[in-house]
């Protein structure tokens, strides 16, 4: 087991997301071995943010969705459910956390996109638009597992030809869903936002605090200015 110590409040993400971009540390506790299986950079630096020491490694799960994944919220379950239990194949001892995060407009899955076209033509469908995030997550232990997921409605503003171009041409839209990260600057793509921001980003500490605390690893992990979260607990087993 390894001890983790406490950390202050610590600015999310990047330098240039506004100070109240907060999340609590995490207490001193007894933290065993954590597993993300997952290649994304930001949720990494969620955890690590957080005072977690994390290992990082991906899973190859297809992505594509089965016929069981009934809604976009189920379907982002089964994957964080397979990552998660794929992760755990290879570290039986760890605790393995596996999520998948997806952005509905229209009832439709937008995922990530497969070129700069495809993100521009994304970007300007979500303009002045309300969709949802829904990222899930999943907790893979020796003892059970526990998942569930978090719902934000975000609004994107209206963003000028030349706002996009320049974005789009970065290829920062390239790896995200929905072909925007909300905390990137100088981009700030959101005008409204209710719910968990860190789900956006692409791991809601809230959620990921509950399953945790279910699985009697009490962490106290807290999004620090998480606005009324809509976190669904679904699977206890």
């Amino acid at each position: 087991m390894q001890v983790i110590w406490a950390y202050d409040l610590r600015t999310m993400i990047d330098p240039l997301i506004p100070s109240h971009r907060q999340i609590q540390g995490v207490s001193t506790v007894n933290m065993p071995h954590l597993v993300l299986a997952s290649g994304s950079p930001r949720r990494a630096q969620i955890l690590v943010e957080a005072g977690l020491e994390v290992d990082i490694r991906p899973t190859d799960t297809p992505e594509h969705r089965l016929p069981g994944d009934g809604t976009p919220e189920l379907w982002a379950l089964r994957l964080a459910s397979d990552k998660a239990a794929r992760a755990a194949q290879d570290t039986p001892d760890a605790v393995t956390l596996g999520a998948d995060t997806m952005v509905v407009i229209d009832g439709e899955v937008l995922g990530k996109p497969s070129g700069l076209k495809e993100a521009e033509a994304t970007l300007r469908r979500l303009c002045n638009r309300p969709h949802r995030v829904i990222t899930a997550v999943a907790l893979d232990t020796q003892t059970g597992k526990w998942s569930g997921w978090s719902s934000t409605y975000v609004q994107i503003r209206d963003l000028s030809d030349t706002e996009i171009a320049e974005y789009v041409s970065s290829g920062l839209p390239l790896d995200k869903a929905g072909s925007y990260g909300i905390q990137d600057q100088p981009f700030n793509p959101a005008d409204l936002l209710k719910g968990c921001y860190l789900n956006v980003v692409g791991l809601p500490l809230c959620l990921t605090g509950q399953l945790f605390d279910l699985a009697g690893l009490n962490l106290d992990l807290e999004c620090g200015d998480c606005s009324n979260p809509m976190n669904t607990v679904t699977v206890q087993s």
